[in-house]
């Protein structure tokens, strides 16, 4: 319990009162008038109780008058001694959590209950049996698989070209210089009319040939066939013995040049129309 101290007599006074009693006591005794000469007869006074420590608070059951206590020596200029704070009571017992069976709520309070998706009706339409779908699953592979291998099986169209072999004529003989001649380094280049030929036309003989002349068949090396025929043409030049010459003449041909095979595919056919054989 809190109480502060009289800054006059120095006791301890309750928080109740708003002045010290005591002073108040002493301060109304010194205001009163005198007694008369002829005082009544006074009560024996009982004994005061033996005056507690100083700074002591008088108790509440106490009344009339007491005796003023000395007056308090000056505070010492003493260093503050730090008191220890009061101990902390004691927290009290905390009592157990009873366990409350939760009580049914009433029905009008509880939600209710989720309801179920709402799905569409389904449509009613024809409806296939297993067997018969499977039937028809593989009908349709049958059908496509077929038209696969009859697309791909299938062996392409031959351009032919029209080939004027005089050799292959009745009575014609080969030239003597037949063996001598060949026809390599194919190449094949656009031209205005259609496609052109570039190749190396070698003689292999000790002899001059002036008037040389001969007609070229190009075959094409395919999977289907070993060689089928691209077209021709004819050319006609003077050569010297052992000696090369690179012409460029144009392709008697019915292909395009992007249908045309390349060099390694490619193979000639020669045959030497001048000089005439014996």
């Amino acid at each position: 319990m809190f109480t502060w101290i009289c800054p006059q007599c120095g006791r301890e006074v309750p928080p109740a009162y708003d002045e010290c009693p005591d002073c108040v006591a002493r301060a109304a005794a010194a205001a009163a008038p005198p007694a008369s000469a002829v005082a009544p007869p006074q009560q024996p006074l009982q004994p005061a109780p033996p005056p507690g420590p100083r700074g002591s608070r008088r108790p509440l059951w106490a009344t009339g008058p007491q005796e003023p206590l000395p007056p308090a020596p000056p505070p010492a200029a003493a260093p503050p001694v730090a008191t220890a704070p009061p101990p902390a009571a004691d927290p009290p017992p905390q009592a157990p959590p009873v366990f409350r069976p939760q009580q049914p709520a009433s029905p009008m309070f509880q939600a209710s209950p989720p309801q179920p998706p709402q799905y569409p009706p389904r449509r009613a339409g024809l409806r296939l049996p297993t067997w018969l779908m499977a039937l028809l699953f593989a009908l349709g592979f049958v059908v496509v698989g077929g038209g696969i291998f009859w697309y791909f099986g299938q062996s392409p169209q031959k351009t032919s070209a029209v080939i004027v072999n005089p050799g292959a004529k009745p009575g014609a003989t080969d030239s003597p210089a037949q063996p001598y001649i060949e026809v390599t380094g194919l190449r094949f280049a656009p031209d205005e009319k259609g496609v052109k030929v570039m190749f190396v036309l070698i003689n292999h003989s000790d002899s001059d040939l002036a008037n040389l002349a001969g007609d070229v068949t190009v075959l094409a090396r395919t999977q289907k066939a070993e060689e089928d025929p691209v077209g021709t043409f004819s050319f006609q030049a003077g050569m010297s013995a052992q000696s090369s010459k690179e012409l460029t003449l144009p392709l008697n041909t019915k292909l395009k040049l992007v249908d045309m095979p390349d060099w390694q595919n490619c193979s000639v056919k020669v045959h030497i129309t001048a000089p005439p054989g014996a």
